[in-house]
Parts: structure tokens; sequence; C-alpha cells
């Protein structure tokens, strides 16, 4: 851990325009499954506002499928597709997590707003 006021290391600091680059919006969680094919994986379908996707994330076993429905999250919407266990992920959800991934937390806004609100 680096000092009060004192910078990260040199190769783990970014400049302010690639941070700008990240799209991060609010969705509302409309379908969510456990992944048919994944222990650790939860299929979302999500509404942005503009539109709807699906995003697969590493809840299982911290949330149940069920209880994610209507929830808000923050979602990152510029991300590559990308196929996880035969399930397209078009998007990525912010959790925190303890060093060793055993408590997963959802990042959600403190109050309810439209899906699509930009995040910054």
């Amino acid at each position: 851990m680096s000092e009060p006021g004192t910078l990260p290391p040199a190769g783990d600091v970014i400049q302010y325009d690639d941070f700008a680059k990240v799209k991060l919006r609010v969705a509302r969680v409309i379908e969510a499954h456990d992944h048919p094919r994944a222990d650790k994986l939860i299929v979302l379908k999500i509404d942005l506002g503009t539109e709807q996707r699906q995003i697969c994330a590493g809840l299982r076993g911290q949330y149940e499928a069920a209880a994610l429905v209507g929830r808000n999250i923050i979602v990152v919407t510029n991300l590559a597709p990308r196929m996880m266990r035969g399930e397209e992920s078009n998007g990525m959800l912010l959790a925190a997590s303890n060093a060793d991934h055993t408590r997963v937390i959802l990042l959600t806004p403190d109050a309810d707003i439209e899906p699509g609100s930009a995040v910054s």
C-alpha cells in the first residue's frame, strides 16, 4: 500500500484519457439465471434504457439469480463482447471483493435512477 500522497507504481498509473474511454452506465437486471455450464457464473439480461443486453458475471454462490432481478447495477458498456462457456457476455458489472474472493458485493446506486444513466 502506498503512503498517503504518493502515487502507485509507474506500471499501475493510467492517464485520465485512458480512464475516460471506459463507459459506465446504470443497468436494471430484468432476467437472471444460473449459467448451465459454469459453476460460478450467472447470466443476466439487463436494460440500459435504450437497449437490452446479456452479460455473464461470477456471482453464483454470492447471490441467488432470482434475487438480482429488478436491481440496479453499474456496468462497463463498451467492452468487446466475449464468449463465456458458450454464452455471450456484452459488458461487465462492477463489484467489490475481498482478497480471496469469498465475499463479492455488487456496486449499486444508492437511490433509484433510470437505466442508462451515466456514471462518472
